[in-house]
């Protein structure tokens, strides 16, 4: 049992003006913990004081910076010592013009073993890992029965972004088995990240409600997700970094069932009132998204799901964790709302 009080627990948390992150960060912070947070430049700084403002952090006195980036070694021993947790949060941005699917796998594969050893050698007591749906719903037969942790992407079909998920979380826990030492882990995997933005700096799930917004989306391709609320994705990392009964699992982070997202565009248009004028409710038929595919590479990567329910479920989260997500909708709407109000659009 622990005796410490949070104040004396120093908590690392990578990506540190990464969406998620900033969100965690917040919590923590509002928990007691002192927290240090990994970024690429420390120029970051001010930028992230002022986002986590805007979420309600008056003094972010016990949040210090430490400049460190997956693609190197670098700073990582500095990054991790005296922490007794990780949130391992960090991802490198996925490239859309890769030649080789590798030029996704391997930094992320060597990104997570790079965090994961220098705790291990810090004497880091329990990493949580962000992993994301993308490493455990793709590749299947068409099914009916919602995903669990239990599945995992099958990669001989998996689109290459998702590949790379799957593979680095793979590659978590066969280091946690063969070399950590008895350095714990858990693996969040969230669907669709929606939930208030803070400034400029966001998660691309969240260009989904922009374009909509704004207009530039003509219709809604037929692709199934589930949708889940920042917030709650950063309670729920929270929780699996103390609670012992997390060590070893992965935890589905979703809002409810998955929704197409033409009914997405109905939400918007039900309850934004004028804010809502441009968003186009309507289904494209799935012709027009492969014709776009042949010269928009995001578009290409949408194809494979094109009429794939990707229905999960959070029932281990809420029954070992004790955690209650915000519906999809309510996400959706904070996403659009914090649109709004920061003049984003």
């Amino acid at each position: 049992m622990e005796t410490k009080s949070n104040s004396e627990k120093l908590v690392l948390v990578t990506g540190g003006s990464g969406f998620i992150a900033m969100h965690c960060i917040i919590q923590l912070l509002d928990r007691g913990y002192r927290v240090r947070a990994t970024v690429r430049t420390l120029e970051h700084d001010a930028k992230i004081r002022a986002m986590l403002l805007e979420g309600g952090i008056q003094d972010s006195g016990k949040l210090t910076f430490v400049q460190a980036d997956l693609s190197s070694d670098n700073n990582w021993n500095n990054a991790v010592k005296d922490c007794m947790y990780v949130l391992h949060v960090a991802s490198p941005t996925p490239k859309l013009d890769f030649k080789h699917e590798d030029e996704m796998i391997i930094p992320a594969r060597e990104g997570v073993l790079r965090v994961l050893r220098a705790a291990r050698d810090a004497g880091v007591k329990r990493v949580v890992l962000t992993s994301a749906i993308g490493a455990v719903v793709y590749g299947h037969p068409k099914q009916t029965v919602p995903y669990n942790e239990t599945d995992w992407t099958n990669t001989i079909n998996a689109p290459a972004y998702q590949k790379s998920k799957t593979l680095a979380e793979k590659a978590a826990w066969e280091f946690i088995k063969n070399e950590g030492r008895g350095m714990e882990l858990t693996a969040i995997n969230p669907v669709a990240v929606m939930g208030p933005v803070l400034g400029a700096d966001y998660s691309h799930s969240i260009y989904l409600i922009k374009n909509l917004l704004t207009g530039k989306m003509a219709g809604c391709p037929k692709i199934n997700t589930g949708f889940v609320d920042v917030r709650d994705v950063a309670d729920l990392h929270l929780r699996a970094m103390v609670d012992p009964a997390a060590n070893g699992e992965r935890f589905i982070a979703t809002g409810g069932e998955s929704i197409w997202l033409v009914e997405v565009a109905k939400i918007l248009k039900e309850n934004l009132g004028a804010a809502a004028d441009k968003v186009k409710a309507r289904q494209l038929p799935n012709f027009l998204l492969r014709i776009a595919a042949l010269k928009d590479p995001m578009v290409k990567s949408m194809v494979p799901l094109l009429g794939i329910p990707m229905n999960t479920t959070s029932a281990k989260a809420i029954r070992i964790l004790g955690w209650s997500p915000r519906s999809a909708s309510e996400a959706i709407l904070a996403t659009a709302e914090s649109l709004i109000r920061l003049k984003l659009l």
